[in-house]
């Protein structure tokens, strides 16, 4: 996927959450395990939202191509904020998936789709 498609996907996905109520912090955080697309906040939660575009759900579509191995990045990557922002252990964290599929895109977003027991 092309950078500028990325920015775009991850643009819809943010503009949907909010309309869906949550709150933004930040885009694209990155540390030495990798980035996390959204850094959201749902009531109580802070949420880490991995986003996946795809044209077509075409060998399995956008979620079926979250690894093990993205799921574990995900997770260190996201301890690694909480270290940095001095919020381990005074935040309960949510791990969600918005992926897009076709055009115009269909959402899909599934709330607590992983956590630290994968």
């Amino acid at each position: 996927m092309s950078l500028v498609k990325g920015y775009e996907s991850e643009q819809y996905a943010r503009e949907y959450l909010i309309l869906q109520g949550l709150k933004w912090i930040e885009s694209n955080y990155r540390s030495r395990m990798g980035e996390i697309d959204l850094i959201m906040r749902d009531k109580d939660s802070l949420v880490f939202v991995e986003v996946r575009s795809r044209s077509s759900a075409s060998f399995g579509g956008a979620i079926s191509s979250i690894t093990n191995s993205k799921k574990q990045k995900l997770l260190k990557t996201a301890s690694l904020y909480l270290l940095a922002k001095k919020l381990y252990d005074k935040e309960i964290v949510r791990f969600d998936v918005l992926s897009l599929e076709g055009t115009p895109p269909k959402i899909n977003w599934i709330k607590n789709a992983f956590g630290v027991d994968y």
